[in-house]
């Protein structure tokens, strides 16, 4: 590893990348501690200490929101865009086939952007006011004009934010807003630490030994379902062109256990909360049914054990569904079938597809499986123990672990090109 390093620090340039982009995480937390004025932060403190699905959310904005900040939204609007278009991709003819070539993807992510904006507008509008319902006295001027000075603010923070992950991406060393959610969790480590430290006592001791081993097994868990895969053999047919042989090489086709990393969770979460938050607008409601659903909903989602069976549910489900988004076993029959290759034992065409897609099922089920006990692990650690603070700890380890392995991937191929050029 101290190799590794001083490799890193040896290339200029990729010393100055990883420089670059450390230093746009250090302007992201700068912003995230930039706060709207006008806003009682004792009452928001107090809520969201007492409230585990704006904890949720707060994890995923980076941070932002605990603090009202300009960027209280986070990177959110653009992966709901991103989310829309890759769900069009699997409806509308036209966007698949651009999802295929350079130029359609390019358009996608101009269009993804340009979503961003409105969706950026009404996700603050619909936060502000459940925030203002949710703490009484949270803001003290709530008139028109001060309402959309905040709604611009919150937008461009959100643009500002997208435009920062891009420029993190352009270095090749990390995804910008892979690395934008990872550095808001990492940021509440220290005050997690600073307050364990400070309300220390001997009678909790095996309790935090007994988290300890859990976080370690759980890394361990999900470095191995993220690496692993099932490799299945490909032959490829010889082929006499001239005088001269081609292909009869043998190789393998890599599926991997965990193929939808934690889109799953951020879907899952989008559908958990989203009932909940609907409940909170319609829980002041004049007609009485609508308002006793309301409250009946809020307090079923309070309930752990009913949150906790349709998260995992959720999850679970998710998998399998953006696995089908992203994986198409009849392109790959039909590329293989192209280039001459073929999985010995299986004809080439629809069997084939029909063998990777019945091998890929299987492999997902274990993923899956795994996601969503990681997802739920948390609330059952909460319920044995008692202990609030550690309530999104396993989906923050899942985040964190994955963000780690893809950037140190994507540097490390970095210092393999340049062992190429030196050769």
């Amino acid at each position: 590893m101290f190799d590794k390093l001083v490799q890193i620090w040896k290339a200029k340039d990729l010393r100055n990348k990883i420089l670059y982009v450390l230093g746009m995480l250090v302007i992201f937390r700068f912003l995230a501690h930039i706060p709207i004025p006008g806003v009682n932060e004792a009452a928001l403190k107090s809520l969201f200490a007492s409230n585990q699905v704006l904890g949720l959310l707060n994890m995923f904005s980076g941070g932002g929101m605990e603090t009202f900040s300009i960027i209280m939204m986070g990177v959110a609007p653009y992966i709901t865009a991103s989310i829309i278009f890759q769900l069009l991709g699997m409806i509308v003819p036209k966007i698949e086939e651009m999802q295929k070539e350079e130029s359609g993807r390019q358009k996608i992510n101009m269009w993804t952007r340009l979503l961003t904006v409105p969706l950026g507008f009404l996700q603050a509008y619909g936060m502000i006011t459940l925030l203002r319902r949710s703490a009484v006295g949270l803001l003290a001027d709530t008139s028109m004009f001060n309402m959309g000075v905040m709604l611009i603010t919150i937008t461009a923070g959100t643009v500002l934010l997208m435009w920062i992950g891009e420029l993190i991406s352009e270095q090749k060393v990390g995804n910008g807003i892979s690395l934008l959610i990872f550095a808001g969790i990492i940021s509440a480590l220290p005050q997690t630490v600073q307050q364990i430290i400070l309300t220390f006592d001997q009678t909790q001791l095996f309790t935090l030994i007994g988290f300890v081993v859990i976080a370690l097994i759980t890394i361990v868990g999900v470095v191995i379902i993220n690496e692993g895969q099932r490799n299945i053999p490909i032959q490829y047919a010889r082929q006499i062109r001239g005088s001269r042989a081609f292909g009869g090489t043998s190789t393998h086709l890599p599926l991997r256990v965990n193929m939808a990393g934690v889109i799953p969770i951020i879907f899952a979460i989008s559908v958990v909360l989203f009932p909940s938050m609907i409940a909170q607008f319609l829980i002041h409601a004049k007609t009485a049914w609508i308002a006793q659903a309301a409250e009946w909903t809020i307090m079923m989602f309070n309930n752990q054990l009913f949150y906790g069976i349709v998260y995992f549910i959720m999850v679970f489900a998710f998998t399998y569904f953006y696995t089908e988004v992203v994986f198409h076993p009849d392109q790959i029959a039909e590329n293989l079938q192209k280039q001459g290759g073929f999985i010995p034992g299986i004809r080439p065409g629809k069997n084939t597809s029909d063998y990777i897609a019945k091998t890929t099922h299987r492999i997902i089920f274990v993923g899956a499986l795994f996601l969503g006990i990681i997802a739920v692990l948390p609330l059952i650690m909460q319920a044995a123990s008692g202990i609030q603070s550690f309530a999104i700890g396993g989906t923050s380890l899942l985040i964190v672990v994955s963000v780690v392995i893809e950037t140190v991937k994507q540097i490390e191929s970095q210092l393999t090109m340049r062992e190429y050029d030196g050769l």
